[in-house]
């Protein structure tokens, strides 16, 4: 064995400002500022580890003391002119004051003695503290030079005395061509693939790429293979990847269950293939942006196949993607069974619905609205048209009663349309003589309740003001019906004169406006006492046809207004003389009750108002994330 051989690390540190990768920024300033002797007493080179900010502490202080090249850079240490100080190991006070000591003696050789102190954030408080005087106002004859990879934890006042410099990383394509004149130098023969994975395993720092080509060189040898560098480094072969990939766009589960079987036996973690699967579907993410194709960090034929495999995806597809794979890699380290996680995130991966497929639904769901929605127009249209052909004179009786509904109850307008005759009751009701209670669109009549007897064909007394009395029926006008049998010549009963209001002019809501305080007294004689409490306190909205909307304020007088709407109904008839159909809303309550609904509520209330999400969520397994 060679005992003189030393690690690439160290072979090839740079030695002039030309040698150091991709911190032009900072070298071309210091060689600006040695040429027109403008050199500050104090520098302060931050950034992450490995890009060089040691190296250029040395190179600055060569090229200051106009020391030969020939010197190593680590023996620049030897020399009484520059000192280099580790602060990690000497970061007390007493280390300090020994320093200050050195810095009063003059340099023996050269213009200026250096001081180089590296990790200098490992000062103590009070280290810094006795510092900062010397620092302030050194001799002329010293020049300091901080490295730091936490420039955060220095004293502000130790930064506002220094120049600062901040290194940047170096990319991938630095690395590799710098990897390349190395292993050409060293007669290593090596594929594009594998720099490219050395580089990016680096993550920036070329001290760290250096590690790793050793660590190769010493694993394969002269010739350094792919495959052979997956396992000298335990990186993940990109190949499982796109396989793992191709088994989500085909939905194949068995295969990727297959894989991740292989993935195991293999000793791949599953935490590091986690990562690598989200910066793979990252780059299928940016594949599809052409214009932002150079941020993929990969070879021109890797490239090409990230935009044949991005093809089969949408964007939003690849989103979802993200987002599972993020969402698995942090509840991976609190799991207990990994495996049976990462088989349930494959799981998922498979089964997702496309984006294509939700398109086809929505598109599907608007076809079906539309044809719902033609046909519904198509049927009341046809409606419309057989009331509109009717007999005029039916037309002008409904008319008139609609006008008068408290006028001679003996009045009757009678006419054949067809099989049916229509009677005008005292009540503005229709009477059809085939005995089915139809109600007629003119009149523009709705249904008090859905539950109400009037489904089943029997009327409420007070119903009678809407659909008129039956014929049929025992109180019917046309005539009386005793144990079975009809008597045609029966008289009509007397109208009730106690609960017959007198006639007045109706002006739609204008009208319910004014007489409202009158509607109230009525209603304080008639209603139970908690139930007036309740809708002396309702708000009146609006008035749509016959249907007249109030606003509560809470669900206990909603309830209750509800549940006595049909006495409430038949104490307007008798006071504006138009029979309402009454709807009570909450609004105040409604508000401040989605104000203190949490998101996870307030989204399981949205589902159940809106039908389509409803529909999405039972497909798809929508969930709220926050």
């Amino acid at each position: 064995m060679n005992q003189t051989y030393r690690a690439l690390t160290r072979t090839y540190r740079p030695r002039t400002f030309d040698d150091i990768v991709s911190q032009e920024h900072v070298s071309s300033t210091l060689k600006n500022a040695i040429l027109q002797n403008r050199l500050s007493h104090a520098y302060m080179f931050c950034g992450p580890r490995g890009v060089g900010k040691t190296t250029m502490a040395r190179v600055l202080a060569r090229e200051v003391n106009q020391i030969d090249a020939g010197v190593d850079g680590e023996s620049l240490n030897q020399t009484l002119n520059i000192v280099e100080m580790d602060a990690a190991s000497n970061r007390k006070i007493e280390d300090v004051r020994s320093l200050k000591e050195v810095i009063r003696v003059p340099p023996q050789q050269g213009k200026y003695k250096i001081f180089i102190i590296d990790e200098v954030h490992m000062l103590t408080k009070e280290a810094f503290n006795a510092l900062l005087k010397t620092l302030e106002e050194p001799p002329p004859h010293a020049i300091f030079i901080f490295a730091t990879t936490e420039p955060h934890k220095v004293l502000p006042t130790i930064l506002s005395r220094v120049q600062r410099f901040d290194f940047k990383r170096i990319s991938v394509p630095e690395i590799v061509g710098r990897l390349q004149a190395v292993s050409e130098n060293e007669k290593i023969t090596i594929d594009e693939e594998s720099l490219h994975v050395i580089a990016k395993r680096a993550d920036g720092a070329l001290r760290d790429a250096l590690g790793l080509m050793d660590q190769a060189i010493a694993f394969c040898g002269d010739t350094i293979t792919y495959k052979e560098l997956l396992q000298a480094l335990n990186v993940v072969d990109k190949e499982y990847l796109f396989s793992f990939i191709e088994a989500v766009r085909s939905r194949d589960a068995k295969t990727g269950l297959t894989l991740i079987q292989e993935l195991l036996q293999a000793g791949t973690d599953i935490q590091e293939f986690l990562v690598s699967l989200t910066e793979h579907v990252r780059n299928l993410y940016v594949a599809h942006q052409s214009d932002r194709f150079y941020l993929v960090e990969a070879t021109e034929e890797t490239k090409k196949r990230y935009e044949e495999q991005a093809s089969n995806f949408s964007e939003d597809d690849l989103m979802r993607m993200l987002f599972l794979i993020s969402e698995a890699q942090m509840k991976m380290k609190e799991a207990q069974q990994p495996r049976v996680r990462f088989e349930i995130l494959l799981l998922k991966l498979v089964h997702m619905h496309r984006s294509v497929e939700l398109d086809v639904l929505l598109k599907d769901l608007e076809e079906v609205k539309k044809k719902y929605n033609g046909q519904v127009s198509a049927e009341n249209n046809g409606k419309s048209r057989s009331v509109g052909n009717g007999n005029r004179e039916d037309e002008e009786a409904l008319a008139e009663a609609e006008s008068e509904p408290d006028s001679d109850p003996g009045r009757e307008a009678d006419s054949e349309t067809g099989n049916n005759s229509l009677s005008v009751s005292a009540d503005t009701g229709v009477s059809i003589q085939t005995g089915e209670v139809e109600k007629p669109e003119s009149a523009g009549l709705e249904a008090d309740d859905p539950g109400s007897s009037a489904e089943s064909g029997e009327l409420e007394p007070e119903d009678e003001n809407i659909f008129g009395t039956p014929t049929l029926s025992p109180r019917s006008s046309g005539g009386a019906v005793r144990g079975g049998q009809q008597s045609e010549h029966s008289p009509a009963p007397e109208p009730d004169v106690e609960k017959e209001s007198p006639k007045r002019e109706f002006n739609g809501m204008k009208s319910v406006t004014e007489r409202w305080n009158q509607f109230l007294e009525r209603a304080k004689a008639n209603v139970p006492g908690i139930l007036f409490f309740q809708f002396q306190r309702v708000g009146l909205k609006r008035l749509q046809g016959r249907e007249l909307v109030v606003s509560v304020d809470n669900e206990f007088a909603r309830r209750m207004i509800e549940e006595h709407r049909m006495l409430l109904c038949k104490l307007m008839k008798e006071e504006f003389g138009v029979r309402f159909q009454l709807t009570c809303t909450i609004e105040r309550a409604e508000k401040e009750e989605n104000g203190a609904l949490s998101p996870y509520e307030r989204f399981h209330q949205l589902q159940k108002e809106d039908p389509n999400l409803r529909a999405l969520v039972e497909l798809f397994g929508a969930e709220l994330e926050y």
